[in-house]
């Protein structure tokens, strides 16, 4: 199970965190215009521990759901040990069910790179290492591939981070929903160490940064 970061690693990122903040992230500059009816979309994101991806993504203006889950390898329908043992080839992922009438998928993204992880860490976040918490976006179709390159592409010509972005750009196979007891786990769980030092700040920053796309929901959207 996931634990608390040590105190020396907790000033390492809440320093990162603040940089962050402090960065003016650009919009998509290849994206889809919002669509006139409502409907519904999909995309699968990886960015380390999913508790608190999924977070970010249920105070997002737009997200219809957002589900907990397993994908980007071999096994079909794996358990969390299994995923965590690094053998499946699995990364903790999130699936994110939108309407395009409400937000864009390059919206999406923008929130995805600048406050729900740091997609320069390769094969971990933050206190959690192994390739089930590489960074990721598994899309359906050109369409998706090509907004999701070309914001990477973006994000990298205009040098935003100091470090190179190692997110993978792979066709979704399959997305397999965690377990009951990982859904809506910082919703439940607010004050547990672990969320309260590495999750808690993402949505704080969701709010702070983009008020206009941050939505206080008190219920779960999974």
């Amino acid at each position: 199970m996931k634990t608390a970061m040590c105190a020396g690693a907790l000033l390492v990122a809440t320093l990162a965190c603040s940089a962050r903040a402090a960065t003016s992230f650009p919009d998509a500059a290849v994206d889809d215009q919002l669509a006139a009816k409502s409907g519904r979309e999909t995309i699968v994101v990886a960015g380390g521990c999913f508790w608190g991806v999924q977070a970010v993504f249920q105070h997002t203006k737009g997200v219809l759901s957002a589900t907990s889950g397993y994908a980007g390898g071999s096994v079909k329908n794996p358990s969390y040990e299994h995923v965590s043992s690094g053998g499946t080839g699995h990364a903790e992922s999130v699936q994110v069910v939108y309407d395009p009438s409400q937000i864009s998928l390059g919206r999406l993204l923008k929130i995805f790179f600048s406050v729900a992880h740091d997609p320069t860490e390769l094969n971990r976040q933050g206190p959690d290492t192994g390739t089930q918490y590489r960074s990721m976006v598994l899309v359906s179709g050109e369409a998706q591939d090509k907004i999701v390159r070309a914001y990477i592409a973006q994000l990298d010509t205009t040098q935003i981070f100091r470090d190179k972005i190692v997110t993978e750009v792979v066709p979704l196979r399959a997305f397999y929903p965690a377990e009951p007891y990982h859904q809506d786990y910082v919703y439940r769980h607010p004050f547990e160490p672990y969320i309260m030092i590495n999750d808690r700040p993402k949505v704080e920053d969701l709010r702070k940064r983009y008020p206009e796309l941050y939505i206080d929901t008190r219920a779960p959207t999974s």
